[in-house]
């Protein structure tokens, strides 16, 4: 628990909350009610176990910092308590509540302990992954699976690297709990096409019969379809997006305009993900709560095939 100061603000409440959620306790010494409830605050902190951290703000010492909170949520009496995520406040409550209203109220925003071990366990496998150990990212991402099966970030990154690996009948088996949520994830459904490529080439025809067959005819488009799944569950895919294009161009209505659909999955694969929340920068003496923006870099070949289907389409 800290004390909250003008000096120690960006460091302590904003920065911190980068890291996990920070409840701050604005009180002052003559409140009756912030006596009641601050030992209350403290025995919540300890027996969660580190899934947020408590911060103590004592108004009559720091008048501005708590005024623009009160300002910003409309509030005028303590004890005031300001939940910060992610450098922002994002919810309070005004009072000396319970012990089990204040653990509802956490509750809502604070995450389980089951969510956050396979939170831990995720980051350890994308330290692995970078280290080229994907056998030992695989069972962190198991293991993240195990204690949280909702998390379907974890499920994602486990599916994603199963079918790097070629391990189809494993990934799918791992996709199917989120397989329903394809129509409204862009992710999830990227993934169902990554795999149903991959799943295709076992029983498909060779590249060279392939090949032939759209020689003879250049709107063959289940051999040109065909083809573009080999390439995409090689890896290969702007060669995929290549032959995908094609049908789009000449027939994009094609069986129900999967060659279109493909190619937003693979484009979608191909995205890197959004950074994380950078720690903001506030200057000394200010309030600042809101996260710094950061800027994703463009891809000049997502751009790229981006316009030319944008091209094919209209």
């Amino acid at each position: 628990m800290n004390d909250i100061t003008l000096q120690n603000i960006e460091a302590e409440l904003i920065n911190e909350s980068m890291h996990q959620p920070v409840l701050l306790d604005i009180w002052a010494p003559w409140c009756a009610p912030c006596k009641a409830l601050g030992p209350v605050l403290e025995k919540i902190e300890k027996d969660y176990g580190g899934r947020f951290r408590l911060a103590k703000l004592n108004s009559d010492e720091q008048p501005e910092i708590a005024g623009q909170l009160s300002q910003a949520f409309g509030v005028r009496s303590i004890p005031f308590c300001v939940l910060f995520d992610k450098g922002q406040p994002v919810d309070g409550f005004v009072g000396a509540l319970p012990d089990a209203q204040v653990r509802q109220f956490l509750d809502k925003h604070v995450p389980s302990e089951q969510a956050q071990q396979a939170e831990e366990q995720v980051e350890q496998a994308e330290a692995l992954v970078a280290e080229g150990d994907t056998d030992a990212a695989l069972d962190r991402l198991e293991q993240a699976l195990a204690t949280d099966p909702g998390n379907d970030a974890a499920r994602g990154d486990y599916v994603a690297l199963l079918l790097e690996q070629g391990k189809a009948a494993q990934a799918r088996a791992a996709y199917e709990p989120m397989a329903g949520k394809a129509i409204t994830d862009l992710r999830v459904a990227a993934l169902g096409h990554w795999l149903a490529a991959l799943e295709s080439v076992a029983a498909g025809r060779s590249a060279e019969l392939l090949a032939a067959a759209i020689a003879a005819n250049k709107r063959d488009f289940a051999a040109r379809f065909e083809l573009a799944q080999q390439h995409f569950a090689a890896g290969r895919r702007t060669e995929a997006l290549d032959e995908l294009l094609e049908i789009v161009m000449r027939d994009k209505g094609w069986n129900d305009e999967i060659a279109r659909k493909t190619c937003v999955a693979i484009l979608e694969l191909m995205r890197k993900p959004a950074p994380k929340p950078a720690a903001t920068q506030a200057s000394k003496g200010a309030l600042e709560v809101t996260g710094s923006a950061t800027a994703i870099p463009t891809d000049p070949v997502i751009e790229k095939y981006r316009r030319r289907l944008s091209m094919a389409l209209f």
